[in-house]
């Protein structure tokens, strides 16, 4: 399909630089499902929008703070290098987006943290540049591992902020806190499952005592997550490779909710891809493990999800696309334009929307 299809204009002041709290009173844009073709609430009344025997699907991911300053010293020169981890490698490597890409080379030597606070009490965090590759791309060898490195990124690193937000101002406290899941448990993304952030310890509460179950897999967000779609075509687009698992236990969980005509509810796209990565075509999820690059596209049969909550999204990219295959390209267009009109906020500190399935039935008439 055109890439354009998928194309359309946001006014700057819609991009959230800062979440609503409490979490849970974000607004939600309802599209499709029992109240009609579009709704506004807000997220705190997902009870009533769901309904019993409903099983809710989370990322239980956690964001490190994966965006690593430092320079590369080459005899009497220095460059400033930006690097964001997005994929560990091994238990001393990181595969990473650079800037500027140019000025590394194959054998450099990057000192981390020189100019962060902290930095005195590590001296740095050395590492070396083994691969490089198109985009920015390499594969960064720490002179650390394992826990120790892991604890070094933790005090060196910052929060990894979306471009759209840290183009506006710099990571702080309050990041550390807002920009992560209240259920956030299994270190390793890079990006946070932003439909997640909605959700407080009361919400999930009220969702319970209404007989709606909750799951929890892992999928580790990488930074591809925010490039761009360059090619004019889809066919012509390479997802970048993300790793994720689902227990036995949520899979088991997840074929008695669609046995007894209840509905699995994605929270968040990173939810719903892997989810479609483990389930086959006769549509039995199955316990899974690895690397998923499952690219979604109008057209695509969906075999696990029913209902997706998840928030707005940019124009050209894979994730407008993939709401666009759940609940039909015209009627998100409608749905983005309507919200745009209407102020909902957009992008990783905004607003929700809840979107079912464009052939999906009304569980109530159903069973």
């Amino acid at each position: 399909m055109r890439v354009d299809l998928f194309d359309f204009e946001l006014p700057e002041d819609r991009i959230a630089t800062r979440p609503v709290k409490p979490r849970d009173a974000a607004r939600l844009l309802v599209v499709g499902g029992p109240e009609g073709a579009l709704a506004d609430r807000v997220v705190r009344d997902l009870p009533d929008l769901l309904a019993p025997g409903d099983t809710l699907v989370l990322n239980d991911t956690r964001v490190i703070p994966a965006r690593l300053v430092g320079f590369r010293r080459r005899g009497d020169s220095s460059a400033r290098v930006e690097a964001m981890l997005h994929k560990r490698e091994a238990s001393d490597r990181w595969r990473a987006f650079v800037r500027p890409a140019k000025r590394l080379a194959i054998g450099d030597v990057i000192r981390f943290g020189e100019d962060t606070e902290g930095a005195c009490l590590l001296s740095g965090l050395d590492a070396t540049v083994t691969e490089k590759g198109d985009g920015g791309e390499i594969v960064l060898k720490f002179a650390l591992s394992g826990p120790i490195l892991d604890e070094s990124i933790a005090s060196l690193g910052h929060i990894p902020l979306p471009p759209y937000i840290a183009s506006k101002r710099p990571d702080d406290a309050e990041d550390r806190v807002d920009y992560q899941t209240v259920y956030a448990a299994e270190e390793g993304a890079v990006a946070a499952p932003t439909a997640g952030l909605h959700f407080t310890d009361e919400l999930f509460a009220r969702l319970a005592a209404r007989g709606i179950d909750r799951q929890f897999v892992t999928l580790h967000v990488g930074a591809g997550t925010f490039l761009p779609v360059k090619a004019d075509d889809t066919a012509e687009h390479r997802m970048h490779a993300e790793w994720g698992s689902v227990s036995a236990e949520t899979a088991a969980a997840l074929n008695a909710t669609r046995a007894r005509g209840g509905r699995i509810v994605a929270v968040g796209t990173t939810s719903l891809r892997l989810l479609e990565s483990a389930t086959t075509t006769e549509g039995h999820v199955q316990p899974w493990a690895g690397d998923t690059d499952i690219f979604i596209t109008p057209g695509y049969r969906f075999r696990a999800v029913d209902v997706l909550m998840t928030n707005f999204h940019l124009p050209r990219s894979t994730l407008f696309m993939l709401v666009s295959a759940l609940a039909g390209l015209e009627r998100m267009r409608e749905a983005y334009a309507h919200a745009i009109a209407d102020g909902y906020r957009f992008y990783s500190y905004g607003d929700a929307s809840l979107l079912f399935r464009q052939d999906m039935p009304d569980p109530e008439t159903s069973r």
